[in-house]
């Protein structure tokens, strides 16, 4: 399915290398802002009219923005509920998990800021870090953590419930990085 462009990125199979389009957005500090004609786009795309959801590269590229994603997050989120763990500091688990949120976040912006480091200056680097899709992130960790108390009632990292809440963590917010590399040719990596 094709469709006309976007903010001059064709909404058809995105290639790899489809750089940011120009137009609309207007950079103030290093961040995006969003445009009116982003806005209409979003509101367009939101249920997927006029996406090709087939596009094996697009997936590929999503998969890998949020493998990254992924290992920034797990690393601040399996630390944070591996030291309450271990050292049996009795803290309700809502707030174990909140922080594990919290510092799963902040170890996901330091490892996108070392990435990026090597591609920009520092500062462009970690602008580009913070900048990135806190919807993704905060619902890979929101989901990675409602599966551990799921499954274990309480903030416990086990041997089995590990795999499932990477697995968890991975797919929810793999639709949504698919679907912002189509309509906007943006990703975090």
């Amino acid at each position: 399915m094709r469709n006309g462009p976007v903010r001059g990125v064709q909404l058809a199979c995105v290639s790899m290398s489809a750089a940011r389009s120009s137009g609309d957005a207007d950079a103030i500090g290093g961040k995006d802002v969003v445009s009116r004609s982003e806005i209409g786009a979003m509101a367009v795309n939101a249920a997927g009219i006029g996406i090709d959801w087939r596009c094996r590269r697009t997936w590929i590229r999503a998969s890998k923005n949020t493998g990254w994603c992924l290992l920034g997050c797990s690393i601040g989120d399996f630390g944070t509920i591996a030291y309450f763990q271990f050292t049996g500091i009795d803290w309700p688990t809502m707030a174990i998990m909140i922080l594990a949120i919290v510092n799963g976040l902040l170890t996901s912006i330091a490892l996108e800021t070392l990435i990026l480091a090597r591609q920009m200056d520092i500062g462009s680097a970690f602008r580009t870090a913070i900048g990135m899709s806190f919807i993704s992130m905060v619902s890979m960790e929101a989901m990675m953590n409602a599966v551990d108390w799921a499954l274990t009632g309480g903030a416990r990292l086990t041997w089995w419930v590990v795999p499932i809440m990477l697995a968890a963590g991975f797919l929810t917010p793999l639709p949504y990085n698919y679907w912002r590399l189509k309509v906007f040719g943006r990703s975090c990596h």
